[in-house]
């Protein structure tokens, strides 16, 4: 009687044995299939992002890299294995630091249009203006994008005519084409870097005035670019509005 109440009060003790062993070799079990699987999944050579990328912004090289990272067998090939294929495109979303750049998240910039578009190289303190061209107004169409320009206003007041440079070294960014042509020769506009000042200014000698650009010897562009800010005018807080009198007391020789 004695050794069954022996048997019978260690019977649980042995049921939790048999349970503990059961489940450590279940959980060996399902490493080892992890491990399998795992093992079974293709590794290959892509483009990743260095750091986080936003949108509208280009895509430099040194924000990329590539790496190895493990790709399903039945994941469609979108991927880039070579970071030159990669610089200079435009994000259409935040990619992450860490993630694959693939081909359905970024574009080239001459496919980035409307609110997918690169943010324009407008420096901190200018903006952005744009003017109207042609071929006599605009060298031929021989103005492009990365060049600077002087601007000649001509005005016809009281039986007086005369010209005068009123601005030097706009940084052209963007050149409009018509429509019924793509050539640069068919160039409709001019979108050029300035202070917001001076964009009161042109756009006062566009209403009243004839305006004509030169196109400025790629050796006397100034070095850097425009993007140190203007002291008369740091913000585009700074602009006041212009009138007659204004323009007649900074251009006297217009009138």
């Amino acid at each position: 009687m004695s050794t069954f109440r022996a048997l019978t009060s260690r019977r649980p003790f042995t049921l939790l044995g048999i349970v503990l062993a059961l489940v450590v070799i279940g959980a060996f079990v399902l490493v080892a299939l992890n491990a399998g699987t795992t093992s079974n999944v293709p590794y290959q050579s892509v483009v990743v992002a260095t750091k986080d990328l936003a949108p509208r912004l280009p895509i430099d090289a040194a924000s990329l890299d590539v790496r190895r990272i493990p790709v399903a067998s039945n994941y469609p090939q979108v991927f880039f294995t070579k970071v030159t294929d990669v610089q200079g495109m435009i994000p259409l979303v935040t990619i992450l630091s860490g993630q694959a750049v693939t081909s359905n998240v970024v574009v080239q910039a001459s496919q980035a249009l409307g609110s997918q578009s690169e943010y324009l190289p407008i420096p901190s303190g200018f903006v952005a203006l744009t003017i109207p061209t042609s071929e006599q107004q605009g060298v031929a169409g021989f103005i492009q994008p990365g060049d600077y320009i002087a601007v000649i206003a001509t005005v016809s007041t009281a039986g007086h005519v005369a010209s005068l440079t009123i601005f030097t070294n706009l940084h052209v960014i963007r050149v409009g084409a018509n429509s019924s042509s793509g050539s640069s020769s068919g160039a409709s506009s001019l979108t050029v870097v300035v202070t917001q000042c001076q964009a009161e200014v042109i756009t006062w000698f566009l209403q009243y005035a004839a305006m004509k650009y030169s196109l400025e010897s790629f050796h006397d562009y100034l070095q850097p670019d425009n993007t140190t800010k203007d002291p008369g005018c740091p913000s585009i807080d700074s602009a006041k509005g212009v009138t007659l009198p204004i323009i007649q007391k900074a251009y006297p020789t217009l009138f």
